[in-house]
């Protein structure tokens, strides 16, 4: 699928320096707008929508059945092979803004961010992860724990992925980032449509990127398209490539993701580019 190109006034300069140090290729038809840019999204109003935490609350009480002991045996190992506690509890941003205790299997050393400066991404070979913490990484185990967080209603299984308010300020994502505070439309969620297609966050520009999947799901968001990002989350974790996991679950194309997003902008360039009079 070919996407409209850019008219001139909507086509401002990216900086050469801006994808030389990603892991993942740039996005031009996203990376080039500013959040002064007005992002005007619809949430999905459907049955799904008005059941969707009764369902998850259901589904997540069925999986920590055999959830909990590999919870259980994850603790244990955490607590055996580094000093510090099993679990970690850390505040991220929930649905309307509103602050909640995110659980999770510890990953990194014992108090970590204190002692190098407080919150930051991690990265590629980040000294602060355990030998264990990679493992539990990339299988995904150290998220399991959120199941509880979706009992107490503060999460969806699938959704955006939730933030860190100290992350969200002191990078200054609503003021950079395009429809960013819509994300709190929704409960966050233990997995999500940008999670199963993109790597972790490292700069702005990759956070561009997961923002319009994450505004995408919140207009077209299904128990159809819950249920394959749920098994596709599976299949990710035991090392299925993300262009493979699109292909087999036919999960929605970045072409038609960047489509979405570009007719949600106010004004839309697909309007205006449709308005262009030859010269």
């Amino acid at each position: 699928m070919a996407l409209t190109p850019l008219p001139e006034p909507l086509r401002p300069t990216v900086p050469e320096s801006s994808s030389a140090s990603r892991s993942q290729p740039g996005w031009p038809e996203v990376e080039l707008f500013d959040a002064v840019v007005t992002v005007q999204i619809d949430p999905v109003v459907s049955w799904y929508s008005a059941t969707k935490s009764v369902i998850d609350w259901f589904t997540a009480l069925a999986l920590l059945v055999p959830a909990l002991p590999l919870i259980g045996v994850c603790w244990l190992a955490v607590r055996l092979t580094s000093p510090g506690p099993g679990f970690y509890l850390q505040s991220r941003l929930g649905r309307g803004g509103r602050e909640y205790r995110i659980i999770k299997l510890r990953t990194m050393a014992h108090k970590a961010e204190e002692k190098t400066g407080g919150a930051k991404w991690s990265t590629k070979g980040d000294m602060r992860i355990t030998r264990l913490g990679a493992f539990l990484r990339k299988t995904h185990f150290d998220e399991l724990p959120q199941l509880f967080n979706v009992l107490m209603g503060q999460m969806s299984l699938v959704g955006p992925r939730p933030e860190r308010k100290s992350i969200i300020d002191k990078l200054e994502l609503e003021k950079h980032v395009p429809g960013y505070a819509h994300r709190l439309l929704v409960k966050p969620g233990v997995t999500g449509l940008a999670q199963v297609q993109l790597p972790a966050d490292e700069d702005i520009n990759s956070v561009k990127h997961k923002v319009v999947y994450d505004l995408y799901y919140i207009e077209n968001y299904s128990l159809w398209l819950d249920l394959r990002l749920m098994l596709c989350t599976v299949f990710k974790a035991a090392g299925l490539h993300p262009r493979w996991a699109q292909r087999v679950f036919w999960l929605p194309h970045r072409d038609t993701v960047a489509e979405v997003f570009q007719s949600n902008l106010t004004p839309s360039p697909l309007e205006q580019s449709s308005n262009l009079q030859p010269v």
